[in-house]
């Protein structure tokens, strides 16, 4: 069976590498070529005039070429992890690989170079003739110790960052893995006796950035396959291995283990054996980071010692030590800074940016991309999980600041907040368009009632809302399921303490929501003891209760169930003093920018008064993102040329907004293709008073508005901020169940604005 399932696995991972087309990377243009004009100034004559600009003043070719995110990954393959010396061809899949994390994690371009040469002096030679064609260099999987003769050659030659991943990025993630461990067993890297086995690259370079951080060299004893580096030992030696030489009379592992707080690996399997584990101190750390098998698998580690805090270079055991976590981000702050090198206070920014995000409460995003696993600061998780999108703000700025006040950066950063800011919205694509919202809801502090109190995504939301924002979250569940949840969630609040909760089952306030509750709807049918029964189990409807009794000042619902059954209570008890909901409008970020669609889920078929007030409250709401709104309403018809119904109504509703005479660009009714795209809409109605594409879409129906809403989440990647629930005044909105923490966040913060800013 485990050799059926290797062949499955080998089968899968060829085939990932062959089909559809072969290898991982292609060429995209990022500048139109689609006629002469274009061609001119892509190429002949109108690019001598960037490359007169660069011959005048090199630094501009940032501004002109793609040098400036362009990074080179360089091997020769001569030590390709798990697969040694294969050459520079056999090598190209990893390096590829390399290049498309660049590109996934942190938008960095990358050419990957195999270079045939093992000779480090004329791989170096030809490593700084690239100099003009990359912002900086990543060497990848040569041998030791030709690459610490490679690197060093080319950081004296070369004025842009050369960076050898193996080295340099183990160490960061092993170190900033170090950081947390040393602070949940409660101890000083000054302090501590580090026992390393591997003599390679990585090894060296872990050992020499622990001695940065504070270990003291005495209290270092490495080893490797020819057992202690002890001082007079000529056999198989190298100056980087000399710098660690003991003056000693023991000779191996087992002998020097003794008494040891810290066991660092990157050699082979099987060579920390139980029996040695059990000599170190109390609560030791352990890092076994040889692949696929490490030194000491966690289980065997564990037997001799309980209370050991273990990491290993694989993905199936807590704590794997990846150098995702630090090279395409510590590029990322290098690159936008035009760094000269990547010295010693940017590499210590990485590390300490890396291990105070494992200490911070874990993204929403990274829990539900590694669900069900522990991702609580503690013994099993001392670094973030690669997929936290938080890493390229918090890492990235923090190298940038680093190059900046260490003065290797060439082109300093104004404003490092905006600069963070700009980073996370390239993960977070709602963060931009956002902040306008998050900055008009700044102004005051609202409070906002959850129904759904008990969903993780609520609680990840509840969460962020207290850390980011000055709003306060109520949220309505049983206290001990909500506490349950947040603390298997790796969340640090709590019912009572951080956040105001509501109990349907139990709550001293009971009797006044029940009795409001029948008081608002004794006339339309609701009898006390119903009354009674709502206010147990409907926490929609104990939601709006708690808005109307003036106990909250914004509800959110939806994550589950029918939006209509929530907008049934929603407009029972909100629904008064002029309030009713009209329309609701949905904003899906697209890659060129945001669109909003209404109504997608109030209205089936709704009138033309009902489209001419979507169409008002849609410009209203475009204007707080801080966009001006360009209205257009979507019909099969086309100005007028088919009678059927939709065009009828979008018709007269067209006529009541003229009537109105609403400040805001409008048109109709016409084809989506038309809304969009100025040239055809010209071509087909050449007076049409619409200006520029339209960002706005209102359809005559909610199966329309809400398939055009799906299609384009689905097939073209488009991220939703809302539903937004039009014309309630900002006092209630009802989510859909497919809604993320992030979206929860968005949507509280949208409540959150004061009405003043809304209307």
């Amino acid at each position: 069976m485990d050799e059926q399932r290797q062949d499955t696995a080998r089968n899968s991972a060829l085939e990932y590498h062959e089909f559809p087309r072969p290898g991982k990377l292609e060429i995209r243009a990022t500048k139109p070529l689609a006629n002469g004009r274009d061609l001119s100034r892509a190429y002949s004559p109108g690019v001598a005039e960037a490359c007169v600009e660069i011959k005048a003043n090199p630094s501009d070719a940032a501004r002109y070429t793609a040098r400036g995110n362009l990074v080179a990954v360089v091997s020769n393959g001569s030590a390709v992890l798990g697969l040694g010396n294969i050459g520079p061809l056999a090598s190209k899949p990893v390096m590829e690989g390399k290049a498309v994390l660049f590109k996934k994690f942190a938008n960095i371009d990358c050419f990957d170079l195999e270079i045939d040469q093992t000779d480090p002096e004329k791989l170096a030679a030809i490593v700084q003739s690239l100099e003009p064609s990359f912002g900086a260099i990543n060497l990848e999987d040569i041998k030791a110790p030709d690459c610490f003769i490679v690197e060093k050659l080319c950081r004296e030659k070369m004025n842009i960052p050369v960076f050898h991943d193996d080295q340099h990025g183990t160490a960061i993630v092993v170190c900033a893995a170090a950081t947390n461990a040393l602070r949940v067993v409660g101890k000083k890297f000054e302090d501590i006796k580090i026992v390393s086995t591997g003599g390679g690259a990585a090894g060296i370079a872990c050992l020499n950035m622990l001695l940065k951080l504070g270990v003291r060299r005495e209290n270092v004893w490495l080893c490797d396959i020819e057992g202690l580096v002890y001082e007079g030992r000529t056999t198989d030696m190298n100056p980087q291995k000399a710098e660690f030489a003991q003056p000693s009379d023991l000779r191996n592992l087992d002998q020097v283990i003794e008494g040891a707080d810290m066991f660092l690996g990157l050699s082979g399997p099987g060579v920390l054996k139980p029996e040695m584990v059990a000599k170190m101190t109390d609560r030791p750390v352990i890092f076994a980071l040889a692949n696929p098998t490490p030194e000491i698998m966690p289980d065997l580690a564990k037997e001799v010692a309980p209370d050991a805090v273990i990491a290993t270079g694989r993905s199936d055991f807590p704590n794997q030590v990846n150098n995702v976590l630090c090279f395409p981000f510590i590029f990322r702050g290098a690159l936008d800074v035009g760094a000269t090198q990547i010295n010693d206070e940017m590499q210590i920014a990485c590390i300490e940016g890396i291990a105070a995000l494992a200490r911070a409460t874990t993204a929403a995003e990274a829990a539900a991309a590694y669900r069900g696993e522990t991702l609580t600061f503690g013994p099993e998780y001392l670094i973030p999980k690669p997929f936290d999108p938080r890493l390229i703000g918090v890492v990235s700025t923090a190298v940038a600041k680093a190059a900046m006040d260490s003065g290797v950066a060439q082109r300093p950063i104004e404003d490092l907040n905006a600069y963070k800011r700009r980073l996370d919205s390239s993960v977070f694509r709602s963060a931009l368009i956002m902040r306008p919202v998050f900055e008009a809801a700044a102004t005051s502090s609202r409070r906002i009632v959850f129904a759904e109190g008990e969903d993780e995504r609520v609680l990840r939301a509840a969460n962020a809302m207290i850390e980011e924002t000055t709003d306060v979250p109520i949220l309505i569940g049983r206290p001990e399921v909500v506490e349950k949840r947040a603390e298997r969630a790796g969340l640090p609040i709590r019912p009572e303490k951080d956040f105001q909760i509501v109990n349907p089952e139990n709550d001293p306030r009971y009797r006044e929501y029940w009795e409001t509750y029948h008081d608002l709807m004794a006339r339309r049918g609701v009898t006390p003891d119903l009354a009674r029964a709502i206010m147990r189990t409907n926490t929609t409807a104990i939601g709006a209760v708690m808005v109307h009794r003036g106990e909250a000042d914004s509800l959110l619902c939806g994550t589950f169930g029918q939006y209509s059954w929530h907008l049934n209570y929603i407009s029972q008890i909100l629904g008064r003093g002029g309030l009713e909901p009209h329309g609701a409008l949905s904003m899906i970020i697209l890659e060129d920018g945001p669109l909003f669609i209404a109504d997608t889920q109030v209205n089936n078929y709704p009138s033309p008064e009902e489209i001419a007030q979507s169409a008002i409250g849609a410009a209203r709401h475009v204007r707080r993102f801080g966009l001006e709104p360009h209205i257009a309403l979507c019909s099969h018809s086309q100005f007028g040329n088919l009678d059927s119904d939709s065009g009828r109504r979008m018709r007269r509703a067209l006529e009541i907004l003229q009537e109105r005479e609403v400040d805001f660009n409008f048109d109709g009714e016409m084809h989506i293709d038309a809304a969009l795209d100025p040239e055809i809409r010209q071509r087909i109605f050449p007076a049409s008073r619409l200006e520029g594409a339209a960002n706005v879409l209102i359809f005559s129906g909610t199966d329309t508005a809400s398939g055009v809403r799906n299609i384009l989440k689905t097939k073209a990647d488009g991220l939703e901020v809302g539903p937004i629930l039009m014309g309630m005044g900002n006092r209630a909105h009802i989510v859909t169940s497919s809604i993320t923490a992030r979206g929860l966040l968005n949507m509280s913060a949208i409540a959150g604005t004061p009405v003043a800013h809304y209307e």
